[in-house]
């Protein structure tokens, strides 16, 4: 699989996951990549904690369900109605869950790079997983990534110090496919855009003459349609 392929295959997966545990070579793999990310000023701000204690993820769980509930109540009745048919989490369903977290005081406080812009230690992390994504999709293991919960409340239950950032909570395992389209576009919450509309030139809201703009679009379709 090249690297192309990766992306046009990565999907955030809920629904499609087998029990098959993953070896641990493969996830030592997997996160060898997620490490090989780059970082500003080589910071490396990046933790991994692997979960398989059902206890604790049980209680994870919970907490996203509460967030469900939560959610829903804020939604108009056509929303609602989509939303009840999505699926948000596959805590208990996937063999592994893997939160990633990111330490701002790694090697003291003067980051090179980092005094302008301090996000850049968290765009790091964001990056780390974006490489463990994609060499999980090589695997053939599907990632989801779960955001229904007081992240507070999570950082307790996984006893993170208080000044590290939980950036990440992951469910990991082999899919029996990964689907065409993203779940939400499936289920009919949201649409992909069209790249060229989100595509300037120079400065921002300058579009790109029409050349550049119907290449753009050909072959976003000519990479996703090969999927």
């Amino acid at each position: 699989m090249n690297v192309y392929e990766a992306i046009r295959k990565r999907r955030d997966i809920r629904s499609y996951y087998k029990p098959d545990p993953i070896p641990d070579e493969v996830l030592a793999r997997i996160l060898s990549a997620a490490h090989l990310a780059p970082s500003v000023g080589y910071s490396q701000p990046w933790n991994f904690i692997i979960i398989k204690n059902m206890e604790i993820r049980k209680k994870i769980k919970q907490l996203v369900e509460e967030e469900r509930k939560r959610f829903e109540n804020v939604l108009d009745e056509e929303r609602k109605a989509i939303f009840s048919k999505i699926k948000v989490e596959a805590i208990l369903d996937s063999p592994v869950n893997i939160a990633v977290t990111y330490d701002p005081n790694r090697f003291g406080p003067n980051i090179l790079g980092r005094s302008t812009m301090p996000e850049t230690s968290l765009y790091s992390t964001i990056l780390a997983i974006g490489n463990l994504w994609l060499a999980a999709t090589e695997e053939g293991i599907g990632v989801g990534f779960v955001s229904f919960f007081n992240k507070e409340k999570v950082k307790e239950i996984l006893k993170i110090p208080k000044e590290i950032e939980l950036v990440g909570y992951l469910t990991l395992g082999y899919v029996r496919e990964f689907p065409k389209i993203p779940e939400l576009e499936e289920k009919g919450w949201n649409r992909r855009l069209t790249l060229s509309d989100l595509v300037f030139e120079d400065v921002f809201g300058k579009k790109p003459s029409d050349k550049v703009r119907l290449l753009l679009d050909r072959t976003f379709e000519k990479i996703f349609n090969n999927f």
